[in-house]
């Protein structure tokens, strides 16, 4: 507690407070949500287990101070998803572009996630993870298939990447810090 205010004292004083942004970071199990934010983060990734629970990472980014809660996908964790809506700014949702037999169920969870009023109007981030699998479909094909260019209630964007090798993460994040800016 006085560690926070602390460095709220010194960051009012050097005038140079990061704006905070809270971002949701969900996906079905082993989409690559943690090896995402540990790209994001630039840490290794070499060692990554599934999340048991969450994890929670802060990212700086052009001005940003990007708090990101990474909750676990597993099905007996979903339920609890909604305990971590309130306040959410960016809600980046992470799809395993390879795992073609789960599209159906990956749409149907970010469909829920459209539908619920604490996530009203946030912004959303669909990542199309794996990208480098030659299994891989394409973020337009994934587009189509779960209808995002009907979402009409709030800005999205769909951005291919691999969080192995770090191709079009930073595009994403571009396109997140933008979307915040507008927002904010």
């Amino acid at each position: 507690m006085l560690y926070k205010g602390l460095l709220s004292l010194l960051r009012r004083i050097r005038g140079t407070q990061a704006k905070e942004l809270r971002i949701l970071l969900l996906g079905l199990d082993n989409a690559g949500k943690t090896t995402l934010l540990k790209s994001l983060a630039s840490e290794d990734i070499s060692h990554i287990t599934p999340t048991q629970g969450f994890n929670i990472k802060t990212v700086q980014s052009a001005g940003f101070q990007l708090n990101v809660w990474d909750i676990g996908g597993q099905r007996k964790i979903r339920p609890y998803w909604k305990n971590y809506f309130e306040n959410t700014d960016i809600l980046i949702y992470v799809i395993d572009s390879a795992d073609r037999k789960r599209f159906e169920e990956t749409g149907e969870e970010l469909t829920e996630l459209l539908e619920e009023e604490k996530l009203s109007g946030v912004p959303v981030m669909v990542f199309a993870n794996k990208q480098d699998l030659v299994t891989a479909a394409p973020a337009s094909d994934i587009a189509e298939g779960l209808n995002l260019h009907q979402i009409r209630d709030r800005e999205w964007h769909i951005q291919a990447c691999s969080a192995q090798t770090g191709e079009g993460v930073k595009h994403g994040l571009d396109w997140l810090i933008k979307a915040c800016s507008k927002k904010k």
